[in-house]
């Protein structure tokens, strides 16, 4: 299950929610077809999408 929240930039997260995530944190990762474990060369290409979408952001802001 995937919950969704949206925080403001200066609101701290509740007791609960705090300890909804150290709960989630304990719990083992599940893989499936769906959402399979990533090869090493997955890992490496999703890191440099990343990278070069922040990249992009920092460069649309100024």
């Amino acid at each position: 299950m995937i919950r969704t929240v949206t925080l403001d930039r200066n609101q701290k997260p509740t007791k609960e929610q705090i300890r909804q995530i150290e709960e989630a944190a304990k719990k083992e990762i599940v893989f499936d077809e769906d959402s399979p474990e990533l090869t090493p060369a997955m890992e490496k290409a999703f890191r440099l999408a990343a990278k070069n979408r922040n990249t992009q952001r920092k460069t649309n802001i100024s």
